[in-house]
């Protein structure tokens, strides 16, 4: 196991202590794990085709990797709501991987970026619960001559941490599907529309902005025009990371950057853990068409994978049914390809979302021990029905 533990901070939450397991030791992949020329590969070119079921080692190494960088969000990110700097960054941007307990990890941070919920609380609510603004994650650049050639290419990490204020709670309650418009303005769902479709609070956090920080839209794109000019010359790869609401986050993410940089630009590729439903089957078909590439780690113990709204299966005997619920404004699809774990069933629903289990989980799995890909699939129809999502219950 090339990842381990540290002790969590004294800031740190209960609830959140669990994430801190990166360390100094797990920060970098044995060298011996070369991508080369199939780095495409790994990033999804295929889709992952014959590298899921059994999972390639090398693959596994990646998706560990790009936790680590997950794990450093939660790390990085002061959680004590009794910290007048609580929801904002602990560490400086230039050792924040390496204070986060990713000294080796062979890439520099580059900007930090912050969420800005559409949600309000009443005037009377504590100030720690009313924060619209947090820091949720960093833009990481690949700078280090080992790690380049090991990689194949210079690789930007965009990497997004889960659900921490009460605000971000609500935004994930406002589950009904919008339209997300070119300018970033949601409009109200016509059940009439087959056009792509996302979720109200995700699409909020993403595009609302404040007096002290643009959207997170909008910082991504900028830094990451910034990078592909300043590296104009390098075969570049794009890898956005996220947990729970970051994994949702990073979906959207994508789909904008896909659409930023056309089909001459760099590889764009999801790498998320215990995330949500993000959009219709509408916005799925948009990404897939725009070339975004989705990987899904999911816990089948966890409920968060399972919501919000109900998937479309189109069982003709249900045809009433899924008529009436066709017009909730409910109807999400599951994005990307599923790499399915599955670790001891329990009523603990935070264990079964932990990103820290996630990971132990991905790391169990080997070339002589399958995924759960045989595990029984739920009956036909419309799944999942639910609307929480988030870091934890």
């Amino acid at each position: 196991m090339w990842y381990s533990s540290i002790r969590p901070s004294h800031t740190a939450t209960p609830r959140h202590a669990s994430h801190r397991i990166a360390s100094s030791a797990a920060c970098r992949p044995p060298a011996s794990i070369r991508l080369g020329k199939r780095w495409t590969e790994f990033q999804g070119a295929n889709n992952w085709d014959n590298l899921l079921d059994p999972l390639d080692p090398t693959l596994r190494s990646e998706i560990l990797r790009y936790g680590s960088f997950v794990q450093a969000t939660y790390s990085s990110c002061d959680l004590d709501t009794s910290s007048p700097s609580y929801a904002s960054c602990r560490f400086p941007k230039h050792s924040l991987l390496r204070l986060s307990g990713l000294p080796f990890s062979g890439y520099r941070v580059t900007r930090n970026l912050h969420a800005t919920s559409g949600s309000r609380l009443p005037h009377w609510a504590p100030a720690s619960l009313s924060r619209q603004t947090s820091w949720i994650g960093f833009i990481a650049v690949c700078d280090d001559e080992a790690e380049l050639a090991r990689l194949g290419r210079r690789d930007i990490v965009i990497a997004l941490r889960g659900t921490v204020t009460a605000l971000e709670w609500l935004d994930n309650l406002r589950a009904t599907l919008t339209h997300p418009t070119p300018s970033c303005t949601p409009t109200d769902h016509d059940p009439a529309r087959t056009d792509p479709m996302v979720q109200r609070g995700f699409w909020s956090l993403f595009t609302s902005s404040s007096a002290a920080h643009r959207s997170l839209c909008d910082q991504v794109r900028d830094e990451i025009r910034r990078l592909l000019h300043q590296y104009s010359c390098d075969e570049m790869s794009i890898t956005i990371t996220g947990h729970s609401l970051g994994a949702a986050l990073a979906v959207l993410t994508a789909n904008d950057l896909s659409t930023m940089l056309g089909p001459s630009g760099p590889m764009v590729t999801v790498v998320s853990f215990a995330g949500p439903r993000v959009g219709n089957a509408s916005f799925r078909r948009r990404m897939e068409e725009q070339g975004s590439k989705v990987l899904r780690i999911v816990n089948t113990s966890d409920i968060i994978t399972k919501v919000p709204g109900f998937v479309d299966e189109r069982d003709k005997e249900k045809m009433v049914l899924n008529w009436l619920i066709s017009k909730s404004g409910w109807v999400y699809a599951d994005i990307g390809r599923e790499l399915r774990v599955s670790g001891r069933r329990t009523a603990n629903v935070a264990v079964c979302h932990d990103l820290s289990h996630y990971l132990q989980l991905v790391n169990q799995l080997s070339e002589v021990c399958p995924l759960v890909s045989q595990v029984e699939r739920l009956p036909r129809g419309w799944r999942g029905a639910g609307i929480l999502a988030g870091d934890a219950l």
